[in-house]
């Protein structure tokens, strides 16, 4: 099957339009020292040229309010939006509400409940409410959803939900939650579990606190962001506030994380090579022992190195996009396995060089650089650690191969095969083999 990643020259013009808008009227936002409610009011111009130039929410399809681009024209608009946390927001898929949106989508397409789209899917893609992925919980592997124990349970027209979930992003700022929980503990896990839509104003949900982290060790309450653990205690919620088929849970999961996998790894690249540019920058302008940073081999090194694994993980991540568009998610998981681990490694790599290469200035708040290596961090956690990632690609590399006690390449027993196959040549030509 031959590669092929290229775009219309329509969709490119769209993209150079997008490469300057961001740099013009996105990067300067981030300086500004505004409270969310703030934010939205000044990106709300800028929202709506996006949506007169039809870039709005490209994720989705064109019935449910998107462009209906295909993986690798969505991946090289998330390289360019990545460039800034702002980028997303700007454009109507930023995380979780734009995975949430295809999960409702992909819903929708599964029982043609058409109420969706005007009770959650509409307003998501509106802005007029936020939302929250309320799947992982804090004593369980959030690497394995198996393990989940949030329990939700029949009882009339209602479902009664018990449970205890963390790391809920914008959990405390979000009007509803996507919940993953158990329906069925009989089967399989994979046909035990199910979506269904929370709103935060349900009684017995608790939004306990707002998880520290790297990003905000003293964290402050409700703040964009963050990562809630939420307590859901006999949480009544209708019937028919289940996404999907009961037992969908884990093929709605997927349907929402295979894309995101590639939007992820797309504004990864979008980080990079911002760092990247930064570190060139300064290599070409601090002068110390005697020449400039950019005339030392170590940092000509990381340069390179820099450039190379940024070369590598955007062909890489244009490949499973493109490939995602030809055959589908299913067919393409250890491509979109191999550029989550991979693009997770290239961006740590590519920050901490450039970090690395501003020194003390890197370090502090005053360049961009600080807050892009914290992020860079996580990106080797969410959205499954990189470890599990790597497991299922060897796992299925290993499915290809057999046991063998003598190694095949094991030249004593191929040059006695070669002896007795080619015995006659080797007669005729007079050679004596020891």
């Amino acid at each position: 099957m031959a590669w092929d990643f290229q775009t219309d020259p329509a969709f490119e013009e769209k993209l150079a339009w997008m490469r300057t808008f961001v740099k013009e009227e996105v990067f300067p936002i981030e300086t500004l020292k505004i409270n969310r409610e703030q934010l939205m009011q000044v990106i709300k111009p800028l929202q709506d040229e996006v949506k007169k130039r039809g870039l709005w929410a490209a994720h989705l399809p064109p019935a449910l309010g998107g462009m209906g681009f295909g993986q690798l024209e969505l991946g090289l608009m998330h390289e360019i939006l990545g460039q800034s946390p702002y980028g997303p927001v700007v454009f109507g898929n930023n995380a979780p509400d734009s995975g949430n949106a295809e999960l409702l989508a992909a819903a929708m397409e599964m029982t043609g409940r058409e109420d969706i789209r005007e009770r959650w899917l509409n307003p998501l893609l509106n802005g007029e409410i936020r939302s929250g992925f309320s799947m992982t919980e804090p004593n369980t592997a959030g690497s394995d959803p198996r393990l989940l124990v949030t329990r939700a349970e029949k009882d009339g027209e209602e479902w009664v939900i018990n449970g205890r979930k963390w790391y809920t992003t914008n959990g405390s700022v979000a009007n509803i939650l996507i919940l993953m929980a158990v329906t069925n503990p009989d089967v399989h896990p994979y046909q035990g579990s199910s979506m269904f839509v929370v709103p935060v104003n349900t009684p017995g949900l608790t939004i306990l606190r707002d998880v520290g982290s790297m990003d905000d060790p003293e964290v402050t309450y409700g703040r964009f962001g963050n990562h809630a653990e939420i307590l859901y205690e006999d949480v009544r919620i209708p019937a028919d506030h289940l996404v999907g088929p009961e037992g969908s849970g884990f093929l709605l999961a997927q349907t929402r994380l295979g894309p995101g996998r590639i939007h992820h790894c797309m504004r990864w690249l979008g980080q990079s090579q911002r760092a990247f540019d930064m570190m060139c920058e300064r290599a070409l302008s601090r002068f110390t022992h005697g020449s400039l940073l950019a005339e030392k081999q170590t940092v000509q090194n990381w340069i390179a190195d820099s450039k190379a694994e940024m070369h590598a993980a955007r062909l890489m991540t244009l490949h499973a996009a493109w490939k995602m568009d030809q055959v589908g998610a299913s067919q393409s998981r250890d491509e979109i396995a191999m550029i989550k681990y991979y693009g997770a490694t290239v961006l740590h790599n590519v920050v901490d060089r450039a970090l690395q290469v501003h020194g003390s200035l890197g370090y502090s708040s005053d360049m961009p650089i600080e807050g892009m290596y914290r992020a860079a961090r996580a990106a080797r956690i969410y959205d499954g650690p990189d470890e599990v990632h790597k497991q299922t690609v060897a796992r299925h590399v290993l499915k290809e191969y057999t046991a063998s006690e003598i190694p095949t390449d094991h030249v004593p027993t191929r040059a006695a095969a070669a002896q007795v196959k080619y015995a006659d040549m080797l007669k005729q030509l007079g050679v004596t083999q020891s």
